[in-house]
């Protein structure tokens, strides 16, 4: 089975940050992705950063560009606005969500007055507004904010009606999880591609949390591993750990993974390497 890889990275806030950000995605495109996304301001904010980290990537990594792209806290003409300017850009694909409140992931949504006011809302706009590509998001673990598992596959169901063509899930640490999730969004008729999302660990003690804050499981199993390793090792265990995850879902069919890379070249290319991904082919045969 062919495996293929698609990397997520954000806008910086600083030149510095753009300057490391082109590297890193030059280093990235060296594999080949199938796209690399690129993340949103909360609440729709410092959207030129957004721009910026567009063309740095457009113009370091020569691979496809998936532009995130929130409703909350935006009027409509702004989103529609947006949707233009990625157009200009060059950009074809691009992730809808509903996204969190400046306030934080922890923060009750509440729509703008003037704004699109659910991530079905926007899906259907953009469909009708430019021929895009566009992802939606997936919940394995349910949404921290959804009251049900069944209430989560209803807004993905919207989502589909709407135009959505694929999903990509927040991150989980344990795949069986995505299998029951795929298992549940398969009996409710939805066919659509649901692209694992993988978090490669590059802090045991800062990914734990923010998993936790995005209601995610942290497998008792993965945080013995790094309580058994040191500081020079953590990385290792990191990339091992990723990989093995992956090849487990290449193991269960799953032909296509998103790796969210924080804007680190080196771990999501150590993860690369143990799948077999090189430079040469940009996927690998599992």
């Amino acid at each position: 089975m062919t495996l293929s890889i698609s990397f997520e990275v954000f806008p910086p806030k600083t030149a510095a940050g753009l300057a490391t950000l082109a590297d890193t995605v030059d280093q990235l495109g060296n594999t080949h992705p199938a796209y690399i996304s690129v993340t949103f301001g909360a609440g729709g904010s410092q959207r030129h950063k957004s721009f910026e980290a567009i063309n740095t990537v457009a113009a370091n990594a020569h691979a496809p560009i998936a532009a995130h792209l929130t409703c909350v806290g935006v009027p409509t003409d702004e989103v529609d606005a947006t949707v233009d300017r990625y157009r200009a850009l060059g950009v074809k694909h691009v992730v809808a969500l509903r996204g969190d409140p400046p306030e934080g992931i922890d923060a009750p949504y509440t729509p703008h007055p003037d704004g699109y006011q659910r991530t079905a809302d926007l899906v259907r706009a953009i469909k009708q507004h430019a021929d895009l590509e566009v992802s939606v998001s997936a919940y394995p673990e349910r949404h921290p904010q959804s009251p049900t598992i069944d209430h989560d596959l209803d807004v993905l169901a919207e989502k589909i009606e709407a135009g959505a063509d694929q999903a990509m899930t927040q991150m989980f640490f344990d795949n069986e999880f995505y299998l029951r999730y795929l298992e549940r969004v398969r009996a409710r008729n939805i066919d659509i591609p649901i692209v694992p999302g993988i978090f490669p660990i590059h802090s045991f003690d800062s990914v734990a949390q923010f998993a936790h804050r995005c209601g995610a499981t942290m497998p008792q199993r993965i945080a013995e591993r790094f309580n058994r390793t040191t500081d020079a090792d953590a990385q290792q265990i990191a990339a091992d750990i990723a990989a093995e995850q992956i090849l487990d879902l290449a193991k269960e069919g799953v032909e296509r993974v998103h790796l969210y890379t924080l804007n680190r070249a080196e771990l999501a290319l150590a993860v690369c390497e143990r799948l077999g991904i090189t430079t040469d082919t940009g996927r690998t045969n599992t």
